[in-house]
């Protein structure tokens, strides 16, 4: 509730401080629960249940200190206000705890799946850099704590709050940057070996976490693209698609961690890459068809528009068949295989005459592609 209830409430103060949007409140709303409302539902079913795994808590830590409307509250408070509502100072130590959300995600990464350190001897050294990481970040945290003891809080000439500490901070502040980073880094060497040595359940859970981890970084990077434009679709990637990306990282993340349809990550997978390579070559032929007609053969644009629509709409079946064979082959194999399987048993029962031999054939290929725990066939004598 504390993660639902701070997520939500940023859209109010939005409007209060007069930031609202260019679709308004009602935009914001729905954009914001619509990343908010799932994804404390997440964290909450892992916490309750897997109450012996941290991830669930983590993910709602994550999600509480990725946009927390401290900023909004202090901007209220010293920007329309001057300092007279309470609890402005809070909401200036909160707004600057930034370095422990990186903290948190570090953690998450290394805890995957089953929220413990790694035992043996890699044991005391991961609980002395887990420790020292979380000082560093309440200490690198503590420029708000500052700012609001020293009154050193100020607006500018466009209203913005600053409240930026020089000095030591700024050494913390890169520090815990650093370590952050060499902390993901490592986990990323860390995964390949992982990956290859993974079998059966654990490597799917990975799959969905690397899934979840490409959007988010998409996302994040188209986010990055778009800081510097002040249009509406800068707005609608940096508002919609990088929440997206974080709630899509917390879906695959609690889909890994609760082991809940774990192999559909395959399927999935598939067709995403297939209808992606699928949508590029029509969309190029498309353009390829329209261009050759309008300028190198003597055609209305309307009509080789039309020529070229009917000509991508009679390949896109064709097309989709080829495609989903070849990725399927690569990326969904366990699919490829049943229907290799498949396809050699109808082939051997074109030109089989016992009914023993049928039975038993039939029998090996429903548990080579369905892996049942039990297997039963009758076959009826009657003539």
């Amino acid at each position: 509730m504390l993660t639902l209830g701070a997520g939500l409430s940023t859209v109010p103060l939005d409007s209060l401080i007069h930031q609202a949007g260019p679709g308004g409140p009602a935009a914001d709303w729905l954009l914001t629960a619509a990343v908010m409302v799932p994804a404390a539902a997440v964290g909450t079913l892992l916490a309750a249940r897997r109450p012996d795994n941290p991830l669930g808590w983590l993910v709602l830590a994550v999600f509480l200190f990725s946009d927390p409307p401290a900023d909004q509250y202090a901007a209220l408070d010293y920007r329309m206000h001057h300092g007279t509502l309470p609890l402005g100072w809070l909401a200036v130590t909160i707004g600057e705890a930034w370095p422990v959300f990186l903290f948190l995600v570090a953690v998450l990464l290394w805890l995957f799946p089953d929220g413990r350190l790694p035992t043996g001897r890699w044991r005391r050294t991961a609980t002395i850099a887990l420790v020292a990481g979380a000082l560093l970040a309440l200490a690198a945290s503590g420029s708000g704590v500052a700012a609001a003891a020293g009154h050193d809080i100020r607006v500018n000439a466009v209203g913005s709050l600053l409240t930026d500490q020089g000095g030591i901070w700024n050494i913390l502040h890169g520090a815990l940057v650093i370590a952050v980073l060499a902390s993901w880094l490592t986990w990323l060497a860390v995964q390949v070996p992982r990956y290859r040595h993974a079998a059966g359940e654990r490597r799917q859970q990975l799959k969905w976490l690397y899934s979840g981890a490409v959007v988010l970084v998409i996302s994040v990077f188209a986010a990055a693209l778009a800081s510097g434009n002040t249009s509406g679709l800068a707005y609608l990637v940096s508002n919609l698609i990088t929440p997206l990306g974080f709630l899509a990282f917390a879906a695959c993340f609690g889909v890994a961690v609760l082991k809940y349809r774990l192999y559909e990550i395959d399927r999935i997978i598939s067709r995403v890459i297939s209808y992606a390579i699928i949508t590029a070559v029509l969309a190029g032929m498309f353009a390829g068809l329209v261009v050759l007609a309008t300028v190198v053969l003597p055609f209305k644009s309307s009509e080789a528009v039309a020529a070229a629509t009917l000509a991508a709409a009679a390949l896109f079946n064709p097309l989709r068949k080829r495609v989903q064979h070849a990725v399927d082959r690569r990326f969904n194999r366990a699919r490829y295989n049943a229907d290799q399987a498949v396809a050699a048993f109808t082939a051997r029962l074109k030109d089989a005459v016992d009914l023993e031999s049928v039975r038993d054939d039939l029998a090996e290929v429903v548990n080579q592609t369905l892996e049942p725990a039990h297997i039963s066939v009758w076959i009826s004598h009657r003539g």
